[in-house]
Order: C-alpha cells, then sequence, then structure tokens
C-alpha cells in the first residue's frame, strides 16, 4: 500500500511545510517535490494531483491527530477529565507544529466546496469523540442531561478551532498549551450540573 511507503511520508511532510510556507495555490507539485527530495514524476506516482495531496495531508494527519486524542482520553477517568485531556492534545499537537496549525486553520479554508465536503468527513471521528465525552458526562451526572450534544460539541470544537486560529494569526504571541485549562473551565461551567 502506498501510504505505508516512506515517500509517501515524505512528500506528506513536505507538503505540510510547502503549503504553510507557501499558501496553498502558490504551491506547486514542483515545490513540494524538492521539498520531499524526490522527482516532480515520483508525486503522481501516491497522488492524483495537488488537491489530492492536500486532501491527503490532511487524512494522514488529522487520523494521527485523533488516534492521539482517544488514546489520551481513554485513560481518563471521567467526561471532565475527557474534556480537558481533549483540549490539551488539541492545542498541544497544533502547537508542536505550526505548519501543520496554519495549514489546518488557515489554508484548508480556502478550498472548494467538494473538498470542504472530503474534510467534514474526515473530521467526523474527531467530532464523534467530543459527542461520546458529552454523552458520558450526561451519564455520569457531570453534565446536564437536557443538553443539546450537537449545539454542546459545535460550541466545544469551535472553540477550540477559534482559539488556535487566533494563536496562528497572532503569530504565536501567547502559549496556546497553557489557554487549555481556562478553556475546559469556560466550557464545563456552561454544560455542567449546578
Amino acid at each position: 500500500m502506498k501510504k505505508n511507503r516512506p515517500k509517501y511520508k515524505q512528500i506528506i511532510d513536505a507538503a505540510v511545510v510547502v503549503i504553510a510556507e507557501n499558501g496553498y495555490h502558490a504551491s506547486q507539485v514542483s515545490k513540494i517535490a524538492k521539498k520531499a527530495g524526490v522527482a516532480d514524476g515520483t508525486i503522481y506516482l501516491y497522488f492524483k494531483n495537488k488537491e489530492d495531496i492536500l486532501i491527503s495531508v490532511f487524512e494522514e494527519k488529522m487520523g494521527q491527530f485523533i488516534e492521539q486524542i482517544v488514546y489520551s482520553t481513554n485513560k481518563k477517568d471521567n467526561a471532565s477529565e475527557k474534556l480537558l485531556t481533549l483540549i490539551e492534545e488539541h492545542f498541544h499537537q497544533l502547537a508542536e507544529d505550526l505548519h501543520l496549525a496554519i495549514v489546518t486553520q488557515l489554508e484548508l479554508r480556502q478550498s472548494n466546496t467538494d473538498l470542504r465536503l472530503t474534510i467534514n468527513k474526515v473530521l467526523k471521528p474527531y467530532l464523534d469523540v467530543i459527542d461520546e465525552i458529552i454523552e458520558e458526562g450526561k451519564v455520569e451526572n457531570i453534565f446536564r442531561e437536557n443538553l443539546n450534544t450537537p449545539l454542546v460539541r459545535q460550541m466545544i470544537f469551535g472553540t477550540l478551532d477559534e482559539t488556535v486560529t487566533n494563536w496562528v494569526m497572532k503569530d504565536q504571541k501567547y502559549n496556546l498549551e497553557k489557554l487549555a485549562t481556562e478553556v475546559h473551565a469556560l466550557i464545563t461551567s456552561g454544560i455542567s450540573k449546578k
């Protein structure tokens, strides 16, 4: 399978850097190939076109992102701890990889409708994790049982997404990871059982 081959990973990693530094539209396949240390033609052994590269970047990186969040949250005892861990991991993973943060927060938003639909499909397992935490919190009697789960999910994801976007846009002038506890407190104060 192509995804298990070293050159595939090299191209994905190179694409993240090239797209972050040049913007999606100015990122020619030749620039990605050069950064990956492969011939231009090699790219087409793995990807149909530049849009396919962007989709693959998102699928690969988001897959790893979700895996890490699931792994970390599963170690926690209750929904509130899981939510804090999810927020911490979300901020940590993007703070650790500025190029990926730029691609996910800025470049993917400039894409066409078909691409956005594909991105939404890739994002669904992450949104499912948030839903599971909310539902678990209801069962544990930590969160209010009458919560509208899709609305709360949207609020949580939107808050995390906007916080990271702001951090990227402000040239990382503050420590994103240190905001996790405060963001968790703000969210849980709105959904916790009083």
